[in-house]
């Protein structure tokens, strides 16, 4: 044998050894057939409304959504295929011919100059190899691009292209990104912006629609130019097309648009409840559905800005400001005394939270007020569990105590001299209308009678977590509460005496349909249904008569409705709470600072119910739903009552009225002062 054959047989050996080592060592860095068939890029979660509206996405850093393949419009399909690769249904991972090409054009030039990537080979990097330009990677990616096209569909290939690529500026996939370059769903994308969708792949900081509009608008025609080299588009309908500006509607995808305190709720527990559902609320894909009807929620924010800057300019014109003005720019005054608010709606019977604003402005303050503020004194608005104790151990709207001052002594152990609001005093009183003028000095006289251990006892027992210090001074709400607690806990109210705790989140779905999580409804029955009959009588009687009267008289709101307001010491806490037989909801009104007063006159009644009567007169004039009724009571009778003797009245009493009674603790005994005709003229008994 010539040594020049034994050289080339030797020198073949070598390169294929060499090949072989070469072959190994790329190979053992592709990813393995288990892999390729598990392909799982990171996914945004997901937030719904009740009522099927995408409230936000939760991601880390790609902000991808999914979108299958048949609601991806055909026009991004002919877009992508006539300018990446006309060849992608003939080819089996790699363009041969294409190769080649880039292959002597790279030898010529000593360098990668030319690509011949296809769309196969494209996934692959995006998959998994980044953007190094050296052979080793083309070749991986090659051989990667071939076990992609074994592995799956070219459908299949085309959707994993489109939902897994970036498109630049925080968006990854095309549905994120028609939605945060056009504000639409991706099956609403017509030609041109499919086209420019298509052209940012090519480099999206280059091409980046944001940054550079003129060198986007360029890329896009020549995406268009190459659809009509590929018989997609007619010169004609290009010429036609290619002057249309961009007409971009910019989305921002980190920005919570729709109900941002609850959705911003949502993502707390989310972060909560991923431990134990062993999965990652920013790239799992999930799907959350929430209880929020953006309908409600809408007439809530509606109400709010009907209403707050009437409200928030009587209280900048107070006394209570003037020292502060002076001390300060003007800038600095108008934010000191921004007020805020927290508003929430509950549907009492199922917990679920219908609508939630948390404060004035999202994005210049994230704390949620009506979950996160503890601290705030319900004034009033805790008195109906002071009357709720009562009624239930016996006590009647018939009773009376006298409306006269009293010495207590506080929670620090000094003297304490309670007053009413403006400073009015009085005699006997009965128990329906000292709540329903909301009279400090009943209330006093009854926790006293009653305990407040007692009426602590029934606030926790109706949902009201937060320290309650256990003195006299608790019923005129002294010690804070969550805004949330406080009108889940009227709830009970109208859902018949059974408290049931709110929730936000319905259920939870993975990325493939499977239900990961599911609300289970926490209910307990707390309250007799005599309790809450009498009690919801009573609370519809302050908004027909006391201090919820407006709610009908101004804002013409005259569907069955109960409530209470709540004032605190020196205007810094205005409330009202109220309930229909449908919807529970409450506001809160003041300022962050809590040395800061709305000012005088300030009341709940002036600085929190607008708020309230605005937003259910909204609802229940404009949105659908089957109105319910308060539930009877057989327990409960209605009788004549003497007004002086409080007894049961005869038919010589004079001034007799119609009151409710438990059953259990009915009077027995008829009136002992008019006994006969005689009787009507009689001197009155005085009580003492």
């Amino acid at each position: 044998m010539k040594k020049s054959y034994i050289v080339l047989i030797v020198i073949a050996l070598l390169v294929i050894i060499s090949g072989s080592v070469y072959f190994i060592y790329l190979n053992k860095d592709l990813p393995s057939l288990t892999k390729l068939e598990r392909i799982d890029p990171a996914m945004a979660s997901q937030v719904y409304s009740s009522d099927g509206e995408v409230l936000h996405s939760f991601f880390r850093i790609e902000n991808r959504k999914f979108t299958p393949y048949d609601k991806i419009p055909q026009f991004v399909m002919d877009a992508l295929l006539s300018s990446e690769d006309r060849v992608f249904y003939s080819h089996w991972g790699i363009n041969i011919v294409g190769v080649l090409r880039a292959v002597l054009v790279d030898i010529i030039h000593l360098d990668l100059k030319q690509g011949a990537s296809t769309l196969t080979m494209q996934l692959a990097r995006n998959l998994y190899f980044g953007y190094e330009q050296t052979w080793s990677r083309k070749i991986k990616e090659a051989l990667t691009a071939i076990q992609i096209e074994r592995t799956y569909s070219k459908h299949e290939i085309l959707e994993m292209y489109l939902n897994i690529n970036p498109f630049g500026n925080n968006s990854f996939g095309i549905k994120s990104a028609a939605l945060r370059y056009f504000d639409k769903p991706v099956e609403d994308l017509d030609i041109n912006e499919s086209a420019l969708l298509v052209g940012i792949l090519k480099g999206p900081s280059l091409y980046s629609p944001i940054r550079h509009p003129e060198r986007a608008q360029k890329r896009r025609n020549i995406v268009l130019s190459t659809m009509v080299d590929n018989g997609k588009l007619s010169k004609a309908e290009y010429d036609s097309l290619k002057y249309i500006p961009l007409n971009l509607n910019l989305n921002d995808p980190n920005e919570m648009r729709i109900a941002p305190y609850f959705t911003e709720y949502i993502r707390r527990q989310m972060n909560r409840l991923q431990d134990s559902l062993n999965v990652d609320v920013y790239e799992d894909g999930l799907r959350i559905y929430t209880t929020l009807n953006t309908e409600i929620q809408k007439y809530m924010e509606l109400a709010v800005a009907n209403q707050i800057d009437k409200i928030q300019d009587r209280a900048r014109r107070q006394r209570a400001f003037n020292n502060f003005r002076k001390m300060m720019t003007d800038s600095a005054f108008k934010e000191i005394t921004t007020m805020q608010i927290a508003f929430t709606a509950i549907d009492p019977h199922t917990g679920q939270i219908l609508a939630m604003i948390g404060g004035r402005d999202f994005k210049k303050s994230k704390f949620n007020r009506v979950t996160q503020a503890k601290l705030r004194q319900p004034g009033s608005a805790f008195k109906p569990f002071v009357y709720t104790a009562a009624i239930d151990n016996g006590f009647t709207l018939a009773d009376e105590y006298l409306n006269q001052p009293t010495v207590e002594i506080d929670a620090d152990g000094k003297r304490w001299t309670p007053k009413n609001y403006g400073g009015s005093i009085g005699g006997l009183m009965s128990l329906r209308e000292a709540l329903r003028r909301s009279i400090n000095l009943v209330t006093i006289r009854l926790i006293t009678d009653i305990t407040p251990s007692l009426v602590r006892q029934y606030a926790r027992n109706m949902g009201i977590s937060t320290p309650l210090a256990a003195y006299s001074s608790l019923g005129l709400g002294t010690s804070g509460v969550i805004p949330l607690e406080l009108v889940s806990a009227y709830g009970t109210f109208a859902n018949n005496g059974v408290h049931v705790k709110p929730i936000s989140i319905l259920k939870i779905e993975d990325k493939n349909g499977n239900v990961i999580y599911q609300a289970r409804s926490q209910r307990r029955e707390v309250l007799s249904p005599e309790t809450t009959f009498i009690m919801n009588n009573l609370l519809q009687d302050v908004v027909r008569r006391g201090t919820g009267y407006s709610i009908g008289s101004k804002f013409n709101f005259h569907h069955p409705a109960g409530g209470k307001t709540g004032t605190t010491n020196d205007y810094t806490n205005a409330w009202f709470v109220g309930f229909t037989p449908d919807i529970v909801a409450g506001v809160w009104t003041g300022f962050d600072d809590f040395k800061l007063s709305l000012g005088p006159g300030m009341t709940g009644s002036s600085a929190a119910l607008p708020f309230w009567a605005e937003f259910m007169k909204m609802v229940y004039d404009s949105v659908e739903f089957k109105h319910g009724s308060f539930a009877r009571c057989s327990g409960v009778v209605t009788l004549k009552i003497c007004k002086e003797s409080k007894k049961l009245a005869t038919p010589y009493c004079p001034d007799a009225y119609d009151e409710i009674f438990n059953v259990k603790y009915k009077p027995a005994e008829k009136c002992d002062i008019h006994t006969g005709p005689q009787s009507t003229q009689g001197v009155r008994r005085k009580r003492f």
